[in-house]
């Protein structure tokens, strides 16, 4: 019997927004299960936007019920949120996504609460306008953030969190980066147009390639021979503020998946240890340094604990791409904002100062260490760089700025949309002689 596509995506939402489940381990375990490369896409879509818009509509479902479905039948509670998102956000056709979703409530095998979410979205179609004014009359539901970032964003960025919520809530272009050692830029995107994809070079960043909606990569010309990598462009800025050249040797600290640790490898020809905390993670990175042809040290450890693993010898140049609130890349990852609680900030801040601190001393005189987030909050950012740098006499930020962002008190801060990238915070240290 062929599965209920929008019946999977129910209960996958349902995993991610009520039970913490990741949005990728969701999607990596339940696409498999539709045969068709059409019902795999709108699988992906319903749980990407689901999770992206749940904040907005997991409310307007409460206002529309009498008594809450969310514990007593949470796949049932995630298929009427679907149904809104349907209507609203991917804008189907009004009376096949009632229909579908109607069907969905059968292939979940609850067929006696069929008419119910029937009326239920019925309702929403007739009292849409003022529904809606009601959920924009908040920021947390207008823009599907929860309320302690929408409150973090307007103290940060007063004038432009309305902004970074609008980009947050936008799909991002898909972002690739050609490996250097296997092929060229212009090469590359030849071989793409050639196969119908509308690759095009950035305006900018040497090594990316940009397209405009999400594709299956793995079926793109060049995917197998490791010819590209999927990196959004604010994370291929770190190989340029590396300053690289070949015979450093290189720590790429809290690495996976391995992205930027790749882009170093394809730059120049370096010694670089790839650390990771966390095991299942790190199998990651050796799974990307196989496909892309490449080679490094992959390291299980501590990176705020060297003594359990480094041997002595001092780096030339270190990246940190801190553990951090991921409030720079809810665009990609729109589950962040329902896992993620204002409590988890002062832990990461204590991380963050505790790998800054112990990584240091690992730098060799004249060397560079770039710390990098993918937060937009400056507590995470300029705040935990500045206040080290207050109490290290023996450190130097160097000025720097990009093409798209602006300054911070220290460093450089993307925010989401800038250039149409993800947020993505950068602070160049240097070591004197």
């Amino acid at each position: 019997m062929k599965a209920d596509t929008r019946a999977l995506a129910a209960r996958g939402l349902a995993e991610v927004a009520l039970r913490g489940a990741s949005l990728r381990e969701v999607m990596e375990r339940y696409a498999p299960r539709l045969a068709d490369p059409r019902d795999r896409a709108l699988l992906m879509a319903l749980l990407s936007e689901g999770a992206r818009w749940w904040l907005r509509f997991d409310p307007a479902i409460d206002g529309l019920l009498e008594k809450s479905l969310r514990h007593k039948d949470p796949a049932v509670h995630a298929l009427l949120v679907l149904g809104l998102v349907q209507l609203e956000i991917l804008e189907l056709q009004d009376y096949a996504a009632v229909a579908a979703t109607v069907e969905a409530v059968r292939a979940l095998k609850r067929p006696q609460l069929a008419g119910l979410v029937n009326a239920v979205l019925r309702r929403w179609q007739r009292e849409r306008e003022s529904l809606l004014a009601k959920l924009d009359a908040k920021p947390q539901t207008r823009h599907a953030h929860p309320a302690w970032l929408a409150d973090a964003l307007q103290r940060d960025w007063p004038q432009q969190a309305e902004t970074v919520m609008l980009a947050d809530n936008r799909e991002p272009p898909l972002m690739l980066r050609v490996n250097r050692q296997r092929s060229e830029r212009a090469t590359l995107i030849d071989q793409l147009q050639a196969a119908g994809y509308a690759a095009t070079a950035h305006p900018w960043l040497s090594d990316a390639l940009v397209l405009p909606h999400s594709v299956d990569v793995t079926r793109m010309p060049g995917f197998e021979d490791g010819l590209f990598a999927v990196q959004d462009g604010a994370a291929q800025v770190a190989a340029d503020l590396a300053d690289l050249h070949d015979g450093l040797r290189v720590l790429d600290a809290c690495a996976a998946p391995g992205g930027k640790a790749c882009h170093l490898l394809e730059r120049a020809d370096i010694e670089l240890t790839a650390l990771e905390f966390d095991a299942a993670r790190a199998e990651r990175i050796r799974q990307n340094l196989m496909r892309l042809r490449l080679n490094a040290k992959v390291v299980i450890g501590d990176a705020g604990a060297p003594k359990g693993w480094w041997n002595g010898r001092p780096f030339d140049r270190i990246l940190i791409d801190a553990p951090c609130s991921a409030t720079g890349v809810l665009r990609r990852r729109p589950d962040v904002r329902l896992h993620r609680r204002e409590s988890d900030i002062a832990a990461m801040h204590a991380q963050q100062r505790r790998i800054l601190s112990a990584l240091w001393p690992l730098l060799a005189p004249g060397g560079r260490l770039v710390y990098i987030t993918c937060s937009v909050l400056r507590a995470e950012n300029e705040a935990i760089v500045g206040a080290w740098l207050a109490a290290q006499p023996d450190a130097l930020a160097l000025p720097f700025t990009l093409p798209v962002g602006q300054a911070a008190a220290v460093g450089w801060q993307i925010l989401p949309g800038d250039g149409d990238l993800d947020g993505m915070y950068y602070a160049v240290l240097q070591k004197p002689r």
